[in-house]
């Protein structure tokens, strides 16, 4: 079993929750189900998983009165060997968006509170306007106050070195280095940036690292990455609405070539030649609510909060998980990133998607800084009550943009990523990209 991080947020969940349901959110295949069940199994006497795909009839459970005690009585007529423990019970309601009734029901669950219950399912994020599936359902209300909220991804890159079998000394080697401000040692530095090549190469999916980990077998990695990208486009073709579904997969395809290009926001004409947001906007929401994209906004003033000062149809979209950009990308690319000898455009927007990426999976909101030609900063973060500027060099050029915020604005840190090592320069410190897991 991968270990995750997210697994001390479900134990947290169940050590301090008070009359509330879990909902887990994520695109598909980042490891839902997966965790949850070995939550479930781990940690309860008894667990119970209904998915409302794989087991339609299971609705009938939530069909008429959705009191709790009514509830319960209908699963146990339906599940042979129900076992229910009151406080020592998990139940899981798996694709929770194929029965709305469920998701009605949750309020009334959370009100009983004799079992836990944790929710998940594909594409939450849509709303039902947005929704061309047929099996999906509205719940008749939506249990507001009653549902904490939980978002999954991809392992990071931290997760991904526990997987390849480095602890927490060896890991800890390089945040006593950060936390120094002292370069790391040249021969560990130079194989954690390998290392974090791999990681860009295969992506967090927890199906590929598992396969990858075993065997090291890049071909098996690109098999995988492209069933789940043959996925992630049945997804597009069945869930968005109508005519939208060309459009969602046409702004999804673009945004490679669209990272291989010094662009200052994303530009709807890259996916039809002279189309605006007027047609391409709603494609671009889809493709953001479902959690297949990240978007990250321009920002003229680098003032808290920064959502306020978001320039709302300036903004530049990253793909989810960066081993599917670079699957996306191909065969010569991957080979190229592995052997550092990747140039260009295409590369700089590779390390700006694996730090996008990275920075989404702790916790942070993406914007970015381009007020005017002249200067640009890939991300600008909130943390600990001020702005902090971020800029991402896939090699190590200068820093003109940086210092110019810096001058400007006065921020207490200014990161730096870089191909290379530690370095401290006043209140700007450079770091090599890996440690991007540590900010």
């Amino acid at each position: 079993m991968l270990k995750r991080k997210i697994y001390d947020h479900l134990l947290a969940w169940k050590n301090h929750h008070s009359h509330s349901c879990l909902m887990i959110r994520g695109a598909r295949q980042v490891g839902k189900t997966y965790i949850v069940r070995a939550f479930g199994k781990n940690e309860y006497e008894s667990f119970v998983e209904i998915n409302f795909i794989k087991q339609k009839e299971r609705k009938d459970i939530f069909a008429g009165s959705l009191d709790a005690e009514t509830i319960y009585k209908r699963m146990t007529a339906m599940i042979r060997d129900l076992k229910l423990v009151p406080g020592k019970t998990l139940i899981f309601l798996d694709e929770i968006q194929n029965c709305g009734n469920a998701r009605t029901a949750i309020k009334f669950l959370a009100e009983d509170g004799r079992y836990d219950v944790i929710s998940s399912g594909s594409l939450l994020g849509l709303t039902y306007a947005e929704e061309g599936d047929t099996e999906v359902e509205e719940p008749e209300s939506v249990p507001t106050g009653y549902e904490d909220f939980l978002n999954m991804y991809s392992l990071d890159f931290e997760e991904f070195l526990w997987a390849e079998g480095y602890g927490e000394e060896a890991i800890g080697v390089l945040r006593s280095c950060l936390e120094k401000h002292e370069p790391v040692p040249d021969a560990i530095n130079q194989k954690y940036e390998e290392l974090f090549r791999e990681y860009i190469v295969v992506g967090g999916m927890p199906e590929v690292v598992e396969n990858y980990v075993s065997h090291h077998d890049f071909s098996t990695v690109a098999k995988l990455q492209e069933r789940i990208l043959a996925d992630y486009r049945y997804d597009i073709a069945k869930h968005a609405k109508g005519a939208e579904k060309v459009k969602v997969r046409a702004c999804y395809e673009a945004i490679p070539r669209q990272l291989a290009k010094e662009l200052k926001k994303f530009q709807y004409a890259t996916v039809e030649k002279g189309k605006t947001s007027k047609k391409y906007g709603g494609s671009v929401r889809w493709l953001v609510d479902s959690a297949l994209v990240h978007a990250c906004y321009n920002i003229h003033e680098a003032y808290i909060p920064l959502m306020a000062n978001a320039v709302e149809d300036q903004f530049k979209l990253y793909i989810n998980d960066t081993g599917l950009l670079c699957a996306m990308y191909g065969f010569e690319t991957k080979k190229a990133i592995l052997n550092n000898t990747l140039q260009g455009n295409a590369k700089d927007g590779i390390y700006e998607n694996i730090i996008a990426e990275s920075l989404i999976k702790k916790g942070y909101q993406l914007y970015y800084y381009r007020p005017d030609d002249n200067q640009k900063l890939e991300f600008l973060i909130e943390r600990a009550g001020e702005v902090v500027p971020i800029e991402v060099k896939a090699g190590n050029t200068a820093t003109k943009s940086l210092n110019r915020f810096i001058d400007r604005y006065q921020p207490t840190t200014a990161y730096k990523f870089i191909r290379g090592n530690v370095g401290v320069n006043g209140i700007k410190i450079t770091l090599p990209h890996y440690m991007v897991m540590f900010l």
